[in-house]
């Protein structure tokens, strides 16, 4: 027997944990199939997952097509591409979804080292990093990361928030501060703040 469960709008947004307007800008792009019933919408749990499977990053690699990077096809849908530094698989994994939902171009990089070797392949928009990680820490990584982008924008993800650590974030001209644990909409509104959307 084919599972045919349904979920209403307000399932779905606890399911993908996103908001609603991004749930209607995937609605309307065709990327999650909806049915309208009334003045309601739902959507069958299986396509959900089959498009959350594909929206899953292979391995935080690119593929060698869009290597090249400077020519983006279709200047009117250019994706804003992030950069997510977290030594917690778990946090990478929730941002790098949340924010292929919402319509970024999402890599993630394990540790600062790894960060700033895809920095200096590819040009981000914005950089997510993580304060406390073994080896270079969050801020090193953004000062390095400003050494090659200036304007670049940052949002700093920490369980460990001390005054000092944060006095030199808003020093190093940081677009957002959160803390662990953090819910999916601050991310997505610290994502667009800093983007200027």
């Amino acid at each position: 027997m084919i599972d045919e469960t349904f979920l209403t709008t307000e399932e779905v947004l606890e399911y993908l944990q996103v908001n609603l307007r991004t749930v209607y800008r995937l609605i309307k792009a065709g990327k999650i199939p909806a049915v309208r019933v009334g003045r309601q919408w739902r959507f069958r749990k299986r396509d959900i997952d089959a498009w959350l499977d594909s929206q899953r990053p292979r391995g935080g690699t690119r593929p060698a097509a869009s290597a090249a990077a400077p020519a983006r096809p279709n200047a009117g849908t250019v994706r804003p591409r992030v950069l997510v530094v977290d030594d917690e698989a778990s946090i990478r994994d929730l941002l790098s979804k949340t924010l292929a939902l919402a319509e970024y171009d999402v890599d993630v990089a394990p540790d600062g080292r790894s960060a700033l070797e895809r920095m200096r392949m590819y040009p981000y928009d914005l950089l997510i990093a993580d304060l406390k990680m073994p080896g270079m820490d969050g801020l090193t990584v953004i000062r390095e990361a400003k050494r090659y982008k200036a304007d670049l924008p940052v949002i700093i993800i920490t369980g460990f928030s001390t005054e000092s650590s944060a006095i030199e974030a808003v020093n190093l001209g940081v677009a957002g501060y959160l803390t662990k644990p953090f819910r999916v909409p601050q991310v997505l509104a610290a994502a667009a703040k800093a983007l200027g959307e």
